[in-house]
């Protein structure tokens, strides 16, 4: 079964990033920014993951995609002091899913200065 899933890591504080809002787009354009297609909205649990995959199936429609990590929000309800504007809002992270059978983990390790990513397990 193909799925596409992520967590998040609040390397700040050394915890799981919890109450995170995170959407997932499909870009449906060849401009890589407009339209995006709304595929799904999801909030991380205590563990900074969410409870289900953001998709799942026998294949996953290949495609560039979209998530959009609400970070902002998350750290203001953590009470952590930022400035206004924040420097990180909402991090976007745009990826490729060239196979339709294949497990896709999407990780973000986040701080309210940086953020890295890569493709997981």
């Amino acid at each position: 079964m193909a799925r596409l899933s992520t967590h998040l890591l609040d390397t700040a504080r050394g915890v799981p990033a919890r109450g995170v809002v995170i959407k997932l787009y499909a870009v449906i354009s060849d401009s890589r920014i407009e339209p995006l297609s709304p595929v799904t909205s999801v909030v991380t649990n205590v563990d900074g993951r969410t409870d289900e995959p953001l998709l799942s199936g026998d294949r996953i429609e290949p495609g560039v995609y979209q998530l959009h990590f609400h970070a902002g929000d998350y750290f203001h309800a953590a009470g952590v002091a930022l400035p206004d504007p924040a420097f990180l809002d909402i991090v976007v992270i745009q990826f490729g899913i060239a196979d339709p059978a294949a497990n896709y983990h999407v990780p973000l390790l986040i701080s309210p200065y940086g953020y890295s990513t890569y493709r997981g397990s």
